[in-house]
């Protein structure tokens, strides 16, 4: 005899719910962490076994799933109160990662209880990404005692450390985007963060000093701002370097090319979205008087090839860099187009080869004629080459077939080398 379709459903959820909750406890950790807390804590109403399994759960993370309606966010202060204070009521051991992600409010909620218990807690791996909008929040000094920090990433906070603070000596990633605080206190900061191996710095206004890092474990930095403001004394191993310029004033200063990079023996990726922080810094070399013989992957995000000074200095790091093997270059419209034409030119590369070029890829390109020339230029001392992915802007039928009829006739050192015109659904997207 068949059991009743309602039972027989009830009886297959029962027997799904005890086949979970005969799993290790690590496991359902495991599960219950990689889901929202509002789902997490929801789950407490599955059964006695389940009621209070969110409370041991090492990671706990408060986000913008928590506040979906307008309704969420017209209480928020409310609502964010009542979920801190359940959180401190009810958890049970230690919380080594906390996330707390709300960057559209008017402004910072109070969260210096919250703190208090995280550092009691454990805290390793600390996420405050606070609203961008009102007055930065500004920490506690209950947070310069979190000394088991590992990891930690601030959003608009005010860093306003007391006098007897001593760092975060464990610390080996640090992320700080539109911070407040002093250069001579961020400096302190990175240089008693011995361990440090990743450093994200977002400043989004012009600093007093420059800022020196000094971080001997340094393998990632990615700064955005203004590049005059930094300066990297000793990051011996150094290996990813991303740099966002952004010049908050005219008479910013220049770096020289040859001094900034020549501390960077270990450095194997580089990004550059602006070429300007290095060009009209002086004389710019053909290349650098050293090489970097680990640099295998170039970026350049914005390059004017209108500009001599930023085309002489892509150029000049190319060719410093003898075991490249990708490059990506994105153009920006320039209507003055003839003083690069010089610098493009490939008899002056007769004594250059770039034997371990693989890849290339050129972004935003109109078909002019120094896009045609670098291109010319990049085919003919490769023979290395395997591809050039070229991603245009123009889109109209005629431009693509001129396009392609120049590149088939550029020299091209590699017998193995393709160009692919690569447009979405374009009748001219295959290799030539």
């Amino acid at each position: 005899m068949m059991p009743p379709k309602g039972k027989k459903q009830y009886h297959c959820q029962t027997l799904t719910l005890d086949m979970l909750s005969s799993l290790p406890e690590n496991v359902i950790d495991d599960i219950l962490v990689r889901l929202p807390l509002r789902d997490v804590v929801r789950t407490s109403i599955l059964s006695k076994k389940w009621r209070y399994n969110w409370c041991r759960l090492p990671e706990l993370a408060l986000d913008q799933t928590l506040w979906i309606t307008k309704k969420d966010l017209m209480y928020f202060t409310h609502k964010f109160t009542k979920i801190v204070n359940h959180i401190m009521r009810f958890h049970d051991g230690p919380i080594t990662k906390f996330t707390l992600f709300i960057p559209y409010l008017e402004r910072s909620p109070n969260i210096d209880k919250l703190i208090r218990f995280l550092r009691r807690n454990g805290i390793r791996h600390l996420v405050l990404r606070l609203p961008i909008r009102g007055n930065p929040y500004e920490l506690p000094p209950s947070f310069f005692t979190c000394f088991e920090l590992r990891h930690l990433t601030l959003q608009n906070c005010s860093v306003q450390p007391p006098p007897a603070c001593r760092g975060f000596d464990r610390l080996i990633s640090l992320e700080l985007r539109d911070v407040t605080i002093s250069s001579k206190l961020l400096e302190s900061l990175i240089s008693h963060c011995l361990l440090l191996e990743q450093l994200v710095l977002q400043i989004s206004s012009a600093l007093s000093d420059v800022i020196g890092i000094n971080a001997p474990m340094l393998r990632s930095f990615d700064f955005t701002g203004s590049m005059s403001s930094i300066c990297l004394k000793r990051s011996p191993l150094l290996a990813k370097l991303s740099l966002m310029h952004r010049e908050y004033y005219v008479a910013a200063r220049k770096s020289d090319i040859a001094e900034f990079f020549e501390s960077f023996s270990a450095l194997e990726y580089l990004h550059l979205n602006d070429m300007s922080f290095v060009a009209g810094a002086g004389e710019i070399p053909t290349r650098l008087s050293f090489n970097l013989n680990c640099v295998k992957h170039l970026r350049i995000s914005s390059i004017f090839l209108g500009c001599w000074d930023e085309v002489a200095c892509a150029l000049c790091l190319i060719k410093s860099f003898p075991y490249l093997q990708y490059v990506e270059i994105k153009v920006e419209r320039d209507d003055n187009d003839i003083p690069a034409l010089e610098c493009l030119d490939v008899e002056r590369f007769s004594d250059v080869s770039f034997n371990h070029l693989r890849e290339v890829k050129l972004i935003q390109t109109n078909g002019t004629i120094p896009e045609m020339q670098l291109m010319k230029l990049l085919l003919a001392v490769s023979p290395g080459l395997e591809r050039m992915l070229i991603e245009p802007c123009l889109v109209e039928d005629s431009a693509a077939v001129r396009l392609l009829a120049e590149l088939t006739k550029f020299q091209r050192a590699s017998p193995e080398a393709e160009v692919v015109y690569n447009l979405d659904k374009h009748p001219y997207n295959r290799p030539v």
